[in-house]
């Protein structure tokens, strides 16, 4: 199938510019693998990553006890997701020099790379290379892809797995009613990752369904009902070979769902319904129970923590794909693509409007829309270069350029300045995390307490200051203890109560107070504190929290 669009500047040496875009796409992808080799170590624990390292580790052994050890199976609530991220985690630190988390940081980083290298790969196969390029920039360049690709066990992962997903589906789609086997098997590796990863994977299904419409609707009107039925009664056959692969690797990363049958329907029901007892989050300066989250709880944030350029970008995208399934000169299998595009980026977001589940973290659980979006921003910046290459606009061509890259500034900075807490980001329409601060969570994940346990050592260090003989020191800390723990080692002892202990740690977010006490470590980003450390020692400090436990 030819691309969607032309997607490339009209002018004799077109082959060139596809070539050097395709070239700077490869440099873009070196050159955030060289960031992400430099800075991983960089990014601390959040809630769950020592959860997840432990239902890894149970993982293995039930393998390696020939499931005779099965409490991996019962493990918390893990059991109801794959732990397919963490085990790569735990065997790749058998045998490379790096802390179990750094190895973690660093894995999280290669999956990250991988979900840049497939979109650049899709948007270029549906738009050409200049789409390929600017989607890749979108995504690379979105901090909250970029931020949570290093720290997010599931949400991150599972946002690559649906992406391969998707070039399986659009790959199905151009080839549809005969796929290759390449295509066969991309679907059920795609399937198997996703759903086995997060049972919202199921929802590539409804992609597949209102995608392929326009494709089996011109062949029911131009070939018969019984024509176009049989081709799609085909192709299903055709890809039962990849389905059985996509069921195995289900099971081998997600035992659980394949013990009994109806797990999977089990884990959505249960996920469909809020789990844990209530806590309330900051949203648009209210607090507010996280089961009662507004229906604009998701579009305000995705309006305020996508880049400018994107967001306008993925909206043009969304309307002008839309807008081409009344068109009479877009083929069929290309408003099918644009059409899965559209439903991929958007559907998850329309259905949380609509049924309304508990919502809190920020739109973490919904990365996995955000690549979807980089490429209906990237095939629409292709489409917008190619309408100004007539003669009349032509001249407009390196404008729109200019706009493109200045639009890319802006992000980047932020990323820069923000770094490691890049998935805090709010962009400069909430006036940037310095506005937002005081309106939305920022770090909800705790990410800073790395970076404050590390300044209070450093602290202890230059004032030479030891325990007394026999004794630890003593941290209270306001946010998650783990990363607080992992960070400061064993000469530390890390809990809860503020009583008798020695320094305080608290977060820079709403739920901690702030203490009249020495302030020993200040974690800043743009003028906003993400952490703290207090030397409280000698007062009486009855509670870090500022509002009452949940």
């Amino acid at each position: 199938m030819t691309s969607i669009t032309t997607s490339v500047i009209d002018t004799p040496a077109r082959r060139t510019v596809e070539r050097t875009c395709d070239d700077l796409a490869i440099f873009v992808l070196a050159a955030v693998a060289v960031v992400a080799g430099l800075t991983f170590r960089d990014y601390g624990l959040g809630w769950d990553d020592y959860t997840h390292a432990e239902y890894a580790d149970l993982l293995l052994r039930m393998y390696a006890s020939g499931f005779k050890d099965t409490s991996a199976l019962s493990f918390a609530n893990l059991y109801m997701y794959g732990g397919g991220f963490d085990m790569v985690a735990a065997l790749l630190h058998k045998v490379v020099p790096l802390e179990l988390f750094e190895t973690r940081r660093l894995v999280g980083a290669v999956v990250g790379l991988i979900g840049l290298a497939v979109t650049w790969r899709l948007a270029r196969r549906i738009g050409g290379a200049v789409a390929g390029l600017a989607a890749l920039l979108l995504l690379a360049l979105c901090p909250i892809y970029y931020g949570h690709m290093f720290m997010n066990p599931k949400d991150a992962p599972f946002a690559v797995a649906m992406v391969v997903l998707l070039m399986g589906l659009v790959r199905l789609a151009e080839e549809y009613p005969y796929p290759s086997p390449r295509t066969i098997l991309i679907v059920g590796m795609g399937a198997g990752l996703s759903i086995g990863s997060r049972i919202l994977g199921g929802l590539a299904l409804v992609y597949a369904v209102l995608g392929f419409l326009p494709l089996f609707l011109e062949e029911f009107r131009t070939q018969g009902l019984r024509e176009a039925t049989r081709r799609l009664v085909r192709a299903f056959y055709v890809l039962l070979p990849g389905l059985i692969l996509g069921y195995l690797i289900m099971g081998l990363i997600w035992p659980w769902s394949i013990i009994e049958p109806a797990n999977p329907f089990r884990a959505l029901t249960y996920f469909s319904h809020f789990f844990e007892k209530p806590w309330k989050e900051m949203f648009d300066g209210a607090l507010v129970s996280v089961p009662d989250m507004p229906w604009s709880y998701l579009p305000t944030l995705f309006a305020l923590q996508l880049p400018e350029l994107m967001l306008g970008l993925f909206l043009g995208g969304a309307v002008t794909s839309v807008l081409s399934l009344t068109r009479d000169d877009v083929t069929a299998r290309k408003k099918s693509i644009l059409l899965m595009l559209t439903v991929a980026a958007t559907l998850p977001i329309l259905i949380a409007i609509v049924k309304r589940p508990a919502l809190y973290n920020g739109i973490r659980h919904f990365v996995f829309v955000i690549p979807p979006m980089a490429l209906l921003g990237g095939v629409a910046f292709a489409k917008l270069l190619d309408w100004l290459g007539t003669d009349q606009r032509r001249a407009w061509q390196p404008v729109a350029v200019a706009v493109f890259s200045f639009g890319l500034l802006l992000p980047l900075a932020e990323m820069i300045r923000l770094h490691p807490y890049q998935y805090t980001h709010f962009n400069y329409i909430a006036g940037t995390v310095r506005e937002a601060d005081d309106r939305f969570m920022l770090d909800y994940w705790g990410l800073a307490l790395k970076q404050a346990s590390d300044g209070l050592k450093e602290q202890l260090d230059e004032r030479q200051e030891v325990p007394l003989e026999g004794r630890k020191w003593k941290v209270a800390v306001c946010g998650p203890q783990r990363p607080a723990q992992v960070a400061l080692g064993p000469d530390f002892t890390i809990g809860w109560d503020s009583q008798g202990a020695d320094f305080a740690m608290t977060l820079g977010e709403f739920y901690c107070k702030g203490l009249n006490a020495p302030v020993m470590v200040e974690i800043k980003r743009d003028d906003v504190v993400f952490a703290r450390v207090y030397d409280i020692r000698g007062k009486s400090i009855s509670s870090l929290l500022s509002i009452p436990a949940p």
